[in-house]
C-alpha cells in the first residue's frame, strides 16, 4: 500500500499552520545575517526581515543538504513508501538539484521531483493542489502524471514599491534601477514557462500598478473559477484592501493573503503586492 509524503521548500510561501494542516514536509532556505543564521519560516518571521531591511540586507542560501537528508530519513522512518517534492524553479535556485542528489541516496523511497518553474505563492498553490489530490485518494502515479497540468493552471503577477532591492541584489542594472526610480516606474512581474522572471507590463506609480493588477485578476475571473492567494511584503493593509475588492466575485473559490517568504522578500523589499491564481479542475477540487 502506498504511503505518500509531500515535500516542498520554503519558497512556497505556505504558512507553518498550512503545512501542518496538510502534513507537508518543509525544506527551509537559510537567511544569513552578520551575527546569526535563521531557517526560513521555521525560526524567523517575514515581518522581522522587512523591519530590519533598512539597516541590513541578509544573504540567503539553499536548504542545508544535511537537513534535506534528515528529512528524507525521517520520511522513511515514518513508513512512507513514496515522496513527491515540489521545488522552486531550478532556473532561480539550486534547490532542485540538491534534493535530487539526496534522493538518490534513498533508493527505498520512490520519489518524484517536480521543478515548478515558478516561485513564491504559485509553488504553494501547486503544492496544495497535490495535497488535496492526496486527500481525495489519488495514487502516486495519478498525481505525478497530473503535475504538468496543475502547473499549467497556475500563474502569478506582482508589483513592487521600489527597485532598490532588485538593484542592490544585482537583479537589475544600476542605470535601469536609477531611471526606474526617477520616473516612478513600477513593473508588473511574472514568471515565464522557462521559470525565470520577466516584465509583463509597466505602470507609472504604485496606484496605477495596483489598478492594472486588479484588472488582470478580474480578467481571469471572467473566464473561470480560481483559488487566489494575495502576495504581500510588509503591507498587510494594502493586501487586505485588494482582497476585499475581489473576494465577493462569484468565480472566487477561495482567497487568502500570504506574506512572501523572508528568503525571497529580501530581494524585493517591503511593499510588494501581487496575486496567484489556481484554476479549478476536477482532479484537485470537489466539484
Amino acid at each position: 500500500m502506498e504511503k505518500i509524503a509531500l515535500i516542498t521548500d520554503s519558497a512556497c510561501d505556505l504558512s507553518i499552520e498550512k503545512l501542518k494542516e496538510y502534513n507537508i514536509f518543509l525544506l527551509p532556505f537559510r537567511i544569513i545575517y552578520k551575527d546569526r543564521e535563521f531557517n526560513d519560516r521555521i525560526d524567523i518571521e517575514p515581518d522581522y526581515v522587512y523591519s530590519r531591511l533598512p539597516g541590513e540586507i541578509p544573504t540567503t542560501s539553499l536548504p542545508d543538504v544535511s537537513l534535506i537528508d534528515e528529512t528524507f530519513s525521517k520520511i522513511e522512518a515514518e513508513g512512507y513508501t513514496h515522496a513527491i517534492c515540489v521545488s522552486v524553479s531550478s532556473a532561480m535556485s539550486g534547490t532542485y538539484n540538491s534534493v535530487r542528489l539526496v534522493a538518490e541516496n534513498h533508493p527505498n523511497l520512490k520519489c518524484t521531483l517536480f521543478d515548478s518553474k515558478t516561485v513564491c505563492a504559485p509553488v504553494g498553490a501547486i503544492t496544495l493542489a497535490v495535497a488535496r489530490m492526496l486527500e481525495f485518494g489519488h495514487s502516486f502515479d495519478e498525481i505525478t502524471n497530473a503535475l504538468p497540468l496543475i502547473r499549467k493552471n497556475v500563474t502569478g503577477f506582482y508589483t513592487i514599491e521600489t527597485l532598490e532591492y532588485l538593484q542592490r541584489g544585482g537583479r537589475i542594472g544600476r542605470v535601469a534601477g536609477t531611471l526606474g526610480e526617477f520616473f516612478d516606474i513600477k513593473p508588473i512581474i511574472s514568471v515565464s514557462d522557462d521559470g525565470v522572471y520577466y516584465s509583463y507590463s509597466k505602470a507609472r506609480g504604485k496606484k496605477q500598478a495596483v489598478r492594472k493588477l486588479k484588472k488582470l485578476l478580474l480578467d481571469f475571473l471572467e473566464k473561470d473559477k480560481y483559488r487566489i492567494i494575495i502576495m504581500q511584503t510588509g503591507d498587510l493593509a494594502e493586501a487586505t484592501e485588494f482582497l476585499n475588492e475581489i473576494k465577493d466575485n462569484k468565480n472566487v473559490i477561495d482567497i487568502c493573503i500570504s506574506p512572501l517568504s523572508p528568503a525571497l522578500g529580501v530581494h524585493v523589499g517591503p511593499g510588494l503586492l501581487g496575486f496567484t491564481v489556481l484554476k479549478e479542475h476536477p482532479l484537485y477540487e470537489k466539484l
